[in-house]
């Protein structure tokens, strides 16, 4: 795959993501996929998740079950070497048992196959306002 092509990929993940479309969200990911959410991010209990399903359960529906509302704003990717994709953006959010909002600093690291399936992800975040906001 290029750069270009790798780009376009998680581009489009992000914006089905956006759209709630997770058939192709899912679907674009390796069957083994390897998921890990950052350190200390109360996501990361699972790490790594192994495969879309697990990815789904672990974090996608906790996401929507532990908030109001989870969106991703201002996403900018970047072609990398390695069939590696960098994604900066950020998260606008509101935890449902506190009732505070975040809005914090990310970053995704992803690496495809040949194929152009997603079978690594590794996100970076601002985990002490994720923190406070389920406080």
């Amino acid at each position: 795959m290029t750069t270009k092509q790798n780009i376009e990929i998680i581009d489009k993940l992000y914006n089905a993501f956006s759209t709630g479309d997770m058939p192709t969200v899912l679907g674009s990911m390796d069957p083994k996929i390897e998921w890990n959410e950052a350190e200390s991010n109360s996501l990361a209990d699972g790490n790594p998740y192994i495969g879309p399903n697990a990815i789904l359960e672990g974090v996608f529906a906790r996401l929507g079950d532990n908030h109001e509302h989870f969106g991703l704003k201002d996403v900018k990717t970047h072609g990398m070497s390695d069939n590696m994709v960098l994604a900066t953006l950020r998260y606008d959010a509101k935890v449902k048992a506190t009732g505070k909002s975040y809005n914090a600093q990310a970053a995704h690291l992803w690496t495809l196959n040949d194929a152009g399936k997603i079978t690594a992800f590794q996100q970076f975040v601002d985990t002490k306002k994720l923190a406070d906001a389920e406080k």
